[in-house]
């Protein structure tokens, strides 16, 4: 906010750029002014203005045409220098339609006199990110390899912002051709730039393309080895850091550190910005996943969000299926969603989940029955192998090995014996339950009280004392003098 009210002061032409019309005379207008803004934040070396500048050119993407951006680039850069050669060269053919820009704004104005590299990166992007709208990925991928090109021999801060935004459109014009792997050693070139230029908000934009491209390949041994050797400073971006944070929490399921890849995902979707639908949906999706194998069972309000309940719909009964224990119906979701989960990349994870589908559907068996045969246990388990009672065997001894289950194991006859269940209020745990939150409400108390306190200013007031003193002695020697002057005078 105050953000905005000081650019407000500075900028009026900037800030009043609302769009009201799709008329292209007006969005060439608005275009002209957006540079003006970047002008000004080059100048100035005000890095909010190229934010600001950034913002106003996403609001105005899906109204850009060929001519448009083909007037635009004439007044922005210097017609027929290499730049706008180029530029030009990536855009396609006009047609008889798209000729609607007005004589009077269309005609260009002489540019600036000293060409900023900060309008030429600028040019190069709303050009990219037209051709990325138009799908026309091959030109996309020529024109963000030239700016990136460009780029490397820039090293200003008031360019970061924008080669920043340059960085994710170049990495996603391949990844839109399937030519990810390409890009991957110049990925690593440039986060070694940003770093050796303190560029930080570079290197978290560079870092998260690098992790992308590895998760793509499933490389996740390599990405958890570039994210711990990476430099670690303060986020500068939430939208990048949503991204670290639901990079790290696939990186941690894949290595079946659950609690902190739930920690992670969870983050990554309750600081995602509500318009990032889809960012949300997928964060959802892994985090249902790990709380599954974590054991716990999801609410059912995660699948009632707002825009959500169809993508979430395979996950609602693929998390129904583990609940209830029954492995049948577990595998025909696991069938019938296959190709979603295959293209969520969950299909792996699924797979974890059948022991966890087998363990919930013992427990209910134990509670059901205090004693039961283990041929039953494999029929009500619905287990499809060769020996179903032998591995109904081993399943339930190795539940009662990690305490899943309280029970016993009649190996000569064939049973499974429950033993009773023993009323928990007779036992010390509600008691050890209610005096670990006790503490832990009190350690925060005590935190807090700490953190109210301030030092001692002991040193304050005895500086304060000594003014004093010497204050009332300058006083009183200059009363003195004044006595003795009068005497004189007398």
């Amino acid at each position: 906010m105050t953000q905005d009210v000081e650019m407000k002061d500075q900028q009026p032409a900037a800030a009043s750029l609302t769009i009201t019309s799709a008329d292209s005379s007006s969005i060439l207008q608005h275009l002209k002014e957006i540079v003006a803004l970047i002008e000004a934040g080059a100048y100035e070396r005000e890095v909010r203005r190229i934010v600001r500048a950034v913002r106003l050119t996403i609001a105005l993407r899906k109204k850009l045409k060929t001519s448009l951006l083909s007037a635009f680039l004439s007044y922005a850069v210097v017609p027929g220098s290499d730049v706008h050669t180029r530029l030009s060269s990536f855009l396609p053919k006009e047609d008889e339609q798209d000729m609607e820009v007005d004589t009077a704004t269309s005609v260009p104005q002489p540019p600036a006199k000293n060409f900023l590299p900060e309008i030429e990166a600028y040019c190069a992007l709303i050009v990219l990110i037209f051709l990325i709208d138009q799908k026309k990925y091959n030109e996309a991928k020529a024109c963000s390899s030239y700016s990136i090109a460009r780029l490397k021999n820039l090293n200003r801060r008031t360019v970061d912002v924008l080669a920043s935004r340059l960085f994710f459109y170049y990495s996603l014009s391949y990844e839109l051709t399937g030519d990810l792997a390409e890009i991957r050693g110049n990925l690593l070139s440039l986060h070694r730039i940003a770093t050796l230029r303190h560029d930080e908000l570079g290197q978290e934009t560079l870092l998260n393309l690098l992790l992308r491209n590895y998760l793509h390949y499933n490389l996740y041994d390599k990405a958890e080895k570039l994210r711990s050797k990476a430099p670690r400073f303060e986020a500068h971006s939430n939208q990048q850091f949503c991204r670290y944070l639901f990079y790290l929490g696939k990186i941690r399921t894949i290595q079946l550190e659950y609690t902190d890849a739930k920690e992670s995902l969870l983050q990554a979707a309750r600081k995602a910005p509500v318009a990032a639908l889809g960012f949300r949906v997928q964060c959802n999706k892994w985090a249902v996943i790990v709380r599954l194998l974590l054991g716990e069972i999801p609410e059912r309000t995660v699948f009632m969000q707002q825009g959500m309940e169809q993508s979430l719909r395979p996950y609602f009964e693929l998390t129904n299926a583990v609940r209830i224990g029954d492995l049948e119906l577990f595998k025909s979701v696991a069938d019938k969603f296959s190709s979603i989960f295959s293209s969520d990349g969950t299909q792996n994870l699924i797979v974890r989940l059948r022991h966890n589908v087998i363990r919930t559907g013992l427990r209910n068996i134990s509670i059901s029955y205090s004693r039961i045969s283990l041929v039953d246990v494999a029929k009500k388990l619905r287990l499809d192998s060769k020996n179903p009672v032998a591995d109904a065997e081993s399943i339930v001894a190795k539940a009662i090995r990690d305490g899943a289950i309280d029970a016993t194991l009649d190996h000569s006859k064939g049973w499974m014996v429950s033993k009773d269940t023993v009323d928990i209020y007779s036992t010390n745990e509600p008691q050890a339950a209610f005096n670990s939150r006790i503490a832990f409400c009190l350690n925060m108390h005590n935190e807090a009280v700490r953190a109210l306190r301030f030092p001692s200013n002991s040193h304050k007031e005895k500086e304060i004392a000594e003014k004093r003193r010497e204050r009332q002695q300058q006083e009183q020697e200059l009363a003195k003098h004044i006595a003795e002057e009068d005497d004189d005078d007398f």
